[in-house]
């Protein structure tokens, strides 16, 4: 796509302005309010009066952002430059600055126009984008711009998440107004808040992998709920997605695999090696088993999970008898099993192949002589940055839980003694699984855990096996496979403690979407300042008589194949929404006034065609700075500027801005013209191209030098009670081409559209 940013061709608040403007001494911080010389001075302070969020394509950019009405008061009169340490204060607090290129595309650019003057609005935006980057958000766009009033600015930053970028705005109005004043801000603060707002509302990172490799091949994503459901692609090429699991992931599946036994069962009858085992009933029961199988044991509940209840290496009727009191809180019922020797491994297994696997090493601390191993664990084990409580952290922290003391009471310790200097003790056998061995893993092993999540029958399935060595064959060393879960957390093959990360999320979308499919329906978006509502019911007809269910979202309601869901105005972002989360809908015609691009941005990425009607040079919107026809025209390219590379741009020839907008797309053009554009039309006919004409009284599809008529003007209700604009039909006629749908079905959708009663029995059709 051609743009980074458009909007208002006005001046960019970072760049130099006339010095006519400032004011030759330095700014002062406003007096304290007292008596009514206070009351008069000119306001100093930025004020947020209103925000909205752009959530598709707009003037501004393709993804969505959050734009403020912000107004400088008094400060329009003092750049950063009359401001004294300004810019010193901003860097001393915010560092990482150096990094913004801004207007001078070159590290460093930003803080220069600091110290070259430039205004609190602009400021605001980059103090903004950069706290969001703090707070763990990927580097943003970032736009501020003047209005038609005098200290009012547009200030526009990415929204990766609509809470952080608000909050994020919030609070670098506070940090530059304390620059500005020579106040004190706790940065530290304000970052740890945002990087708290973003944990709680922002994806996850084991679906934001997933998210991330679907944007790499193009794939759109929608985000279903204010957690991890997530919708990959439109309409009826859609599929789902819930963390690790998708659409293809079976509740049946998902069920065995929360029963151990069941499973253990299933992968023992198909020749899956598993450690030897049965459910234990009781206490003494489970001693009984742990008798029958041979010690050392593993108790563990049968439906739990995240290695709560787990008790390895279980050797005396004691260990075995309280492992199995606390298992039994954990689940339904206890298993007893074989402990297999070896290091516990996560292998992944996406659409039945292997792609990562994980080596878990025990937890080990070793004395001081002067901490207690509960300290020993925190100055040891805890402090290691890769652990943490939150989703971002390959690795949990340690705590003593019953199976840790258990280990410890083993070694004749407990949490609170102080081991003699250079003594190692073992706190924790499992959960510590974060280190990639994916390239080491033996062809029997990958092999193993792939038929494992088939016999379960998960699609993404994390197959949890211990073994002595990965890298040799599963069964001349007596490993076993322990688990198999639905759901897996990808987080260790993303940040693996030690060696590479795996590119998980783009195993899982290439095994949802093979090579070659997009996820995308054909989407026909239209826009201009007339005829939106005509033409897209007449687009969506063509489409119909193609044999697709057609979803239309324009001026007169919402509809699916034919049924109206929703009727007044529906050419706006949430009816269109609607349309792309409908798994019935096959293909979208969508209408986009100008209000609706600039308020709301487009309910789509890129479409596969974009037809743009011609631009009023009277229509305006003026409460958002839109005055002129070249303002419309740099809001409705949008229309055009999202087009796919193997679609079209369905412009009106006749119109010289509308014309204008064929050197911005990146697919093909296909101009439409009753006459009046025929200039334009030979030039673009000359190279080879297509445009829909009327020549001789008839519709034709024009390709180079060759034409196909598809109807006779004189047997077509155009104009008049019932009929149709004749530029509106070949638009429609233009968009269904691009549409590849057969000039058979066009000629046979406008007979049967436009016909109008030319013999006594025939019918008219409007």
């Amino acid at each position: 796509m051609h743009r980074t940013g458009g909007g208002l061709p006005s001046t960019d608040a970072g760049l130099p302005r006339s010095t006519a403007k400032r004011l030759p001494e330095p700014y002062m911080p406003a007096p304290s309010p007292q008596g009514s010389a206070a009351t008069d001075a000119p306001r100093k302070d930025i004020d947020i009066v209103e925000y909205r969020f752009i959530r598709g394509p707009g003037r501004w950019t393709y993804r969505p952002v959050l734009e403020a009405v912000v107004d400088i008061g008094a400060l329009e009169d003092f750049p950063s430059n009359l401001i004294p340490g300004l810019p010193e204060r901003l860097v001393t607090w915010l560092p990482s600055l150096i990094e913004h290129h801004c207007s001078y595309g070159e590290r460093g650019g930003f803080v220069r126009r600091l110290h070259e003057g430039t205004w609190p609005a602009h400021i605001l935006e980059h103090v903004a984008l950069e706290l969001q980057g703090l707070a763990g958000m990927p580097g943003g766009f970032g736009r501020a711009r003047e209005t038609s009033k005098r200290g009012v600015y547009r200030v526009v930053i990415r929204a990766f998440q609509e809470e952080v970028a608000l909050a994020a705005l919030h609070a670098a109005r506070d940090l530059v107004m304390a620059a500005i004043e020579d106040r004190p801000y706790d940065v530290a603060s304000a970052v740890e808040e945002l990087h708290a707002l973003s944990d709680e509302h922002y994806l996850g990172p084991s679906t934001l992998s997933i998210v991330d490799a679907a944007d790499e091949r193009s794939i759109p994503a929608i985000r279903l709920n204010d957690g991890n459901l997530v919708q990959l692609g439109y309409g009826a090429r859609q599929h789902r997605i819930w963390t690790a699991e998708s659409d293809r992931t079976s509740a049946i599946a998902e069920g065995i695999s929360r029963d151990k036994d069941l499973t253990k069962q299933l992968l023992q009858s198909c020749g899956v090696p598993v450690p030897e085992g049965r459910l234990a009933t009781s206490a003494d029961d489970a001693w009984e088993a742990a008798c029958e199988i041979g010690v050392p044991v593993v108790v563990k509940p049968y439906d739990g999970n995240h290695g709560r209840g787990v008790f390895t290496n279980v050797m005396t009727r004691e260990e075995v008898e309280a492992a199995w009191a606390i298992a039994i809180e954990e689940g339904s019922g206890v298993i007893v099993e074989r402990f297999v020797q070896g290091k516990e491994h996560r292998l992944l297994v996406v659409g039945g192949r292997m792609v990562a696997a994980a080596r878990g090493e025990p937890a080990f601390v070793i004395g001081d002589g002067r901490s207690s191993v509960t300290e020993l664990i925190d100055l040891q084990l805890n402090s290691d940055p890769s652990r943490g409580s939150t989703e971002d952290r390959p690795l949990n922290f340690v705590r003593i839980d019953s199976s840790a003391r258990m280990e410890l009471a083993r070694q004749g310790y407990d949490a609170e003694s102080i081991p003699p200097a250079g003594e190692r003790l073992l706190i924790q056998r499992n959960g510590n699984v974060a280190i990639d061995v994916t390239g080491q893993v033996h062809p029997s092993v990958a092999h193993a855990v792939a038929v494992a999540a088939d016999v379960v029958g998960l699609d993404i399935a994390g197959v949890d096996l211990v073994v002595e060595d990965i890298s040799r064959s599963l069964y001349e060393q007596r490993g076993a496979i322990v688990e198999v879960n639905a759901g897996p957390g990808l987080l260790m093959h993303l940040k693996p403690a030690a060696g590479t990360a795996q590119p998980v999320g783009a195993a899982i979308v290439n095994n949802l979407f093979p090579e070659g499919d997009s996820g995308r329906i054909p989407i026909v978006g239209i826009a201009g300042t007339r005829s939106g509502t005509a033409i897209a019911r007449l687009v969506a007809e063509f489409i119909r008589l193609a044999s697709r269910r057609a979803g239309l979202a324009c001026g007169e309601g919402l509809y699916v194949g034919g049924r109206r869901l929703a009727s007044g105005d529906c050419a706006r972002w949430e009816p269109a929404r609607r349309l792309l989360m409908n798994r019935r809908v096959e293909a979208a015609v969508i209408e986009n006034d100008g209000l609706a691009i600039v308020s709301e941005g487009l309910a789509y990425d890129r479409c596969q065609v974009g037809v743009v009607t011609g631009i009023d040079p009277n229509a305006t919107i003026p409460q958002f700075d839109i005055a002129s026809a070249e303002q419309m025209y740099t809001l409705l390219r949008t229309q055009v500027d999202v087009v796919l590379p193997e679609g079209a741009a369905v412009l009106d020839a006749a119109d010289p801005l509308v014309a204008k907008m064929a050197s911005l797309c990146d697919g093909d053009v296909v101009f439409y013209d009753t006459g009046a554009g025929s200039e334009v039309v030979d030039a673009h006919l000359a190279t080879g191209r297509r445009a829909v004409v009327v020549r001789g009284g008839r519709i034709v599809l024009a390709t180079g030098e060759r034409g196909l008529p598809v109807a006779e003007l004189s047997r077509l209700a155009i104009g008049g009670v019932g009929g149709h604009r004749l530029d509106d039909l070949l638009a429609a006629i233009a968009a269904a081409w691009a549409l590849d749908i057969n000039p058979d079905l066009i000629r046979t959708g406008i007979e049967t559209l436009c016909a109008v009663q030319v013999e006594a029995n025939e019918t008219v059709v409007a």
